[in-house]
């Protein structure tokens, strides 16, 4: 009763007075950014990004792997599919578009919280100070890698913000090699900061090695080969070579069971043990950690069948047999598909369900191929809470782009087509010699190849979209006319326009100082 008149009396002197009554348990700058332990509380909120809806969660997937020539969507919900084909009608459309650039904005926000006050902490271990800034440089330079593969042009559309956003704040557009470079500024600052490995419940925190390989990623976008090959260098031939290298089994690298391995390079750890809504919630005390992915591409009957792939697919995994003549192993664990249970040993399950002819003769999956990488196959379900984390960089990726590197700055071809051969070793692939010898001796017939050997050992873990702009597929009609025999949405496709995504109607419409991107 006491506690009802107190409210009571509180309420009334608030309406009569509007006396502004601060909440002691809340949290809020003034009584926050005090201590070490506010700090780590900080950079794991950037890290908290990665279970939000927008980025790699769910529909981060869309842009990097739906667009490109790997999938694409034939969902009922009109506005998704359409989004895939190059149909761009609705800028502000969130699944598609303004919910993945929004996150990627809040992400670099949180990260420039830590960047602005962690400094002015006290600390009683320095380097615990560094590591965490170093992480929060990562983050950013992360997110605004995507933000530059993603929307970025040479218009001056994407902020480039630095300093804890303000309401009404109106920052200037930046053009896509801008907005890497202060990527590259980030991941300097981050690979100088943190630590080459990391132990016990900090395992998985990004490393000197991820910023090193990020940064790579970044110099290759704007085709600084040598800046790119030099830091590549470290992971393969320097110091990280002790902390990096091929698992054994492929497979290794998408179960649940054998996470943080010596591949990983960098990956984002996702849980089940908070069964909480999809994601959408962003005040929920106990936040699904969890990956979607599954949930929307997975078959009809399992999931929601948002997405799929093309079936090229298959058929370039088949062109090459194993020196056992046996088939790529890659494929396997790649897509489910028709006649899988023929291929290979043990493969007749989809999920729950048995691959057989009555499976695929089925209306609504005749002539399709499906996802199968971050599956959770071994529970017999997707849903909302998949456990399998994302393995954003893994070692196969960097020796490929080391090759990529090497050849394009001149360097010793021996040496970039010996890194593929290495990447075609672990699953008993032929050299490149045997099915592919004037690649071998050629640089132009080499990086073609190479665009090839990416798909193989990559597809559908998020790295297409990236590779076919960085190789100039997008800006001209050859390119397009190539991809187009892989994909028909790039029929739709229009050079000059369809290379980025739109800026959202209401970034564009609430700050002058940001252009739409060309021809929209």
């Amino acid at each position: 009763m006491k506690k009802l008149i107190y409210i009571f009396c509180a309420l009334c002197l608030l309406q009569a007075c509007k006396v502004d009554v601060e909440n002691p348990n809340s949290l809020i700058k003034e009584n926050f950014w005090k201590t070490e332990s506010d700090a780590l509380h900080g950079v794991n909120a950037i890290y908290n990004m990665f279970y939000k809806p927008g980025t790699y969660a769910r529909w981060m997937w869309f842009r990097h792997d739906l667009t490109s020539d790997e999938g694409f969507s034939q969902s009922p919900w009109a506005e998704l599919r359409e989004w895939t084909q190059f149909t761009y009608n609705n800028y502000n459309f969130a699944e598609g578009n303004g919910m993945t650039y929004s996150e990627c904005y809040q992400a670099v926000f949180r990260a420039n919280q830590v960047l602005f006050h962690v400094p002015q902490i006290a600390f009683a271990n320095e380097t615990n100070r560094e590591q965490l800034l170093g992480q929060a440089y990562f983050l950013r330079g992360l997110y605004y890698y995507n933000l530059a593969v993603l929307w970025g042009t040479e218009n001056k559309s994407l902020p480039i913000i630095l300093e804890p956003s303000t309401p009404g704040m109106q920052p200037e557009g930046h053009t896509e090699t801008e907005v890497f470079q202060q990527a590259i500024l980030d991941l300097t600052e981050a690979q100088r900061l943190l630590p080459n490995a990391w132990s016990g419940s900090d395992k998985g925190r990004t490393t000197r090695g991820a910023a090193l390989a990020l940064r790579a990623k970044c110099y290759m976008q704007l085709h600084q080969w040598q800046e790119a090959r030099a830091d590549l260098a470290w992971l393969v031939d320097g110091e990280g070579r002790s902390f990096y290298d091929l698992v054994p089994n492929y497979a290794n690298n998408f179960s649940s069971t054998q996470e943080n391995n010596i591949e990983s390079v960098f990956e984002i750890q996702y849980s089940d043990v908070n069964k909480a809504p999809a994601g959408d919630g962003a005040f929920s005390v106990d936040p699904n950690l969890g990956l979607h992915r599954g949930q929307f591409f997975a078959p009809p009957g399992v999931g929601w069948n948002d997405g799929e792939l093309r079936p090229w697919i298959v058929s370039e995994f088949k062109k090459e047999k194993t020196r056992t003549n046996g088939n790529d192993v890659r494929l396997k664990f790649t897509a489910f598909y028709q006649g899988m249970e023929n291929d290979y040993a043990d493969n007749t399950k989809i999920y729950s369900l048995t691959s057989n002819n009555a499976l695929w003769q089925q209306s609504n999956w005749q002539g399709r191929v499906f996802f199968r990488k971050y599956s959770s196959t071994d529970r017999g379900l997707d849903d909302y809470y998949n456990p399998i984390n994302v393995r954003v960089i893994r070692f196969a990726d960097v020796l490929l782009m080391y090759a990529e590197c090497i050849a394009e700055s001149d360097g010793n071809l021996d040496e970039a087509v010996a890194l593929v051969n290495r990447v075609r070793e672990r699953v008993n692939m032929p050299a490149l010699t045997v099915n592919h010898f004037a690649s071998t001796t050629d640089k132009a017939r080499f990086l073609k190849r190479l665009q090839m050997e990416r798909f193989l050992e990559l597809a559908t873990e998020g790295h297409r979209w990236a590779d076919i702009k960085r190789w100039g597929l997008l800006n001209n009609q050859a390119g397009i006319d190539e991809l187009k025999q892989r994909d028909a949405d790039f029929n739709n496709f229009v050079i000059g326009r369809h290379g980025s995504l739109p800026i959202p109607s209401d970034e564009v419409n609430n700050n002058p100082n940001v252009v739409q991107n060309p021809n929209y």
